[in-house]
């Protein structure tokens, strides 16, 4: 079930604020400091601390994502896909795409070729041995990059997608502005993510899930609970559907708007580069 959200205001002031760095007034940095989860972290950390929680989940990633969501994340998924309506003539990047399953979606979809980027390696290989065993692709391509500082020439895509990776970024702002960078004019960015459930009656069933019930599950299949422990405070310091749309059009991306899945817990934002 999708519910689809679009604040009137116009872009064109919003869009002022790219001017230098974009992370500059990032919310989540101060003093050099930003937030891992829960707890509080130096920026140059957050991202090797990021990469050992992906270097030891990702053998058992895709299973997990399956236990974690009861399979849902395969209908949002699917969801995103159909509202990207990949096209042959369109070039996808898809950042944080590590194990490939957008990628997989698109190329099945008709879309053009498609650039796989995470900053992983251990992900990396993990999505390009199994589409290997699938039969290959040789229109997806895989390269080992920052969403912070992509390694892509500026507007040289036609989408830019990116599926529960913005909230383990350190600067959400500046991946944004990388993102709309390699777009190009008429381009489109969309993003899948966790997000804030729209019916207070789930609020104590989603607490209790996320901080008891993927903790275990985490100890149990992946054999690392402090990582699924992370995954659930990540969450909770992600910005809201309201905040990120805003996040958006501070960097330049027009017509933004998002549509809720499963009453708010995951969301699917998208803008457009004109």
């Amino acid at each position: 079930m999708a519910a689809e959200g679009k604040n009137a205001n116009s872009a064109q002031a919003t869009a002022a604020a790219t001017a230098g760095d974009p992370s500059a007034t990032d919310p989540k940095i101060r003093d050099g400091v930003t937030d891992f989860g829960f707890t509080s972290v130096s920026v140059e950390e957050k991202s090797t601390r990021v990469r050992e929680v992906f270097d030891s989940v990702a053998s058992s990633y895709d299973l997990m994502n399956d236990l974690m969501s009861l399979g849902i994340h395969r209908v949002w998924k699917q969801a995103f896909a159909d509202w990207l309506a990949p096209r042959p003539g369109h070039r996808l990047l898809d950042v944080a795409g590590g194990t490939g399953d957008i990628a997989a979606l698109w190329r099945k979809r008709g879309g053009g070729p498609v650039t796989v980027c995470d900053i992983n390696a251990e992900m990396i290989a993990v999505g390009r041995d199994r589409l290997e065993k699938a039969g290959g692709d040789d229109a997806v391509d895989w390269v080992v990059g920052n969403a912070e500082d992509l390694p892509l020439a500026d507007a040289s895509v036609d989408r830019v997608t990116i599926a529960f990776g913005l909230r383990n970024v350190t600067r959400i702002d500046r991946a944004l502005g990388e993102m709309t960078r390699v777009l190009r004019p008429g381009g489109r960015f969309m993003c899948l993510e966790f997000s804030r459930p729209t019916q207070a009656w789930l609020d104590p069933i989603y607490d209790t899930y996320s901080f008891k019930v993927l903790p275990w599950l985490g100890d149990k299949v992946a054999q690392d609970r402090p990582a699924y422990q992370y995954l659930a405070e990540s969450i909770r310091r992600f910005p809201d559907q309201q905040d990120l749309a805003e996040r958006m059009r501070r960097v330049g991306l027009e017509q933004v708007k998002w549509r809720n899945l499963s009453a708010g817990i995951a969301a699917i934002h998208s803008g457009w580069r004109l």
